[in-house]
């Protein structure tokens, strides 16, 4: 990839950024400006070399059904943060500035992506539209770089192509997972063990110990025979748990592949879980009206000592469910990684993403504790199990 040191001038440049400021929302106002500060990095850089900065995001709504929001609230946590920037919700009167009024080092923001069907659809003819705001193209939004729309994918092939700062940040740091130090531990929590199979697979055979938690723990808990009550478990284990019944070929794969991973030394189970009422139980002693949130003391327990153990740490997901109050062992675990990166005096590195372990790091306020903190969420997951991912690989394939 191009990076931006490699842009011979920028006075007067005319540069489009697609950033991330997908963030959370409560009253209209941000609630969480993490990935806002991260692209300051990227707008300080252009707009000191005299750029005129154009900064396009999507924001999506948090539920199904509802508006997506508008960018304005993005902006103004921008100006509270010291940050000048005029927003411009018509696109029309943005261009007419644009081309008459934009002065040296300044910056704009533009309308949600999502207000236009244009942009998941990767219509050429709005990447176009995008394109012909601007001279250069920089992309500093690596949280979606995995979306395949037109402001990541279509508008790298129209106008000379760069990496943001913070982009360039994400793959140096990311890519230390595919040669780490030993003992490497890798933490995965959450759901969905459909699209994080890949990523299971590839560090079952790379990484030392491999510590599954979340709702993905179910699964394992469901095929050892355990019993799980109420607790979220994939479609495919639930169909073709111990009881041998097939459902199809693909949920028949996915159970062979869990098993040959609880074959595996590797694998580490939380011993321990708590349930919907508070109450911590041994992992096999769960009722069939209980339900699995989070793991419990002597998960931790377990956890520390393999972090104590470790000189490389990857961690994405958190340990139960964060955002339904059950957050302390999460909180726990962000700030064991956290001491043992600040008090490892340079030998142990650490590397954490995900929203719900981005929210922990946030609330501890340790993000300096941790070699990197990815602001990717599924952008994280694909490019560790993948290597790129398909904005990355549009900004390589640019050749203007």
């Amino acid at each position: 990839m191009k990076k931006l040191n490699d842009i011979p001038n920028l006075s007067g440049v005319r540069v489009l950024v697609r950033v991330d400021f997908n963030v959370p929302l409560v009253d209209g106002k941000v609630a969480d400006d993490y990935r806002i500060r991260m692209a300051f990095p990227t707008i300080d850089f252009l707009t000191s070399k005299g750029a005129k900065v154009i900064l396009i995001s999507h924001a999506q709504a948090p539920e199904k059904g509802q508006p997506n929001p508008s960018l304005k609230a993005m902006a103004d946590c921008m100006g509270a943060l010291g940050k000048q920037v005029t927003f411009f919700e018509d696109y029309k009167k943005a261009r007419i500035y644009i081309e008459n009024s934009f002065n040296n080092g300044s910056c704009i923001l533009l309308e949600n992506l999502r207000f236009f069907d244009g942009e998941e659809a990767n219509d050429p003819k709005f990447a176009q539209e995008l394109a012909s705001l601007a001279d250069i193209y920089v992309n500093d939004a690596f949280s979606v770089s995995h979306r395949e729309h037109a402001s990541l994918v279509g508008v790298p092939k129209l106008l000379p192509s760069y990496a943001g700062l913070q982009l360039e940040k994400e793959v140096t740091y990311l890519s230390r997972a595919f040669n780490p130090a030993h003992p490497f531990l890798f933490i995965l929590g959450g759901a969905k063990f459909e699209t994080k199979l890949p990523l299971v697979d590839k560090f079952m055979k790379s990484a030392d110990f491999v510590f599954i938690a979340g709702a993905l723990a179910n699964d394992f808990f469901k095929l050892k025979g355990y019993e799980v009550g109420t607790s979220l478990v994939s479609k495919a284990v639930v169909g073709n748990s111990v009881d041998g019944n097939k459902n199809d070929t693909e949920a028949a794969a996915l159970v062979a592949d869990l098993k040959g991973f609880l074959a595996s030394p590797k694998l580490l189970l939380p011993p321990d879980v708590t349930v919907e009422n508070k109450e911590i139980k041994a992992a096999d002693q769960v009722s069939a009206t209980e339900k699995i949130l989070d793991v419990g003391t002597l998960a931790l327990a377990l956890l520390k000592e393999k972090i104590s153990q470790s000189k490389f740490i990857l961690w994405n997901g958190p340990l139960g469910m964060y955002e339904d109050g059950f957050q302390a062992p999460t909180l726990e675990l962000a700030r064991m990684i956290g001491d043992a990166t600040k008090n490892g005096g340079g030998s142990v590195t650490s590397i954490v993403g995900g929203g719900d372990t981005l929210a922990a790091i946030e609330t501890l306020g340790n993000q300096e504790h941790f070699s990197f903190v990815s602001t990717g969420g599924g952008a994280m997951l694909d490019f560790l199990a993948k290597g790129t991912l398909p904005a990355i690989e549009a900004l390589e394939k640019a050749d203007h």
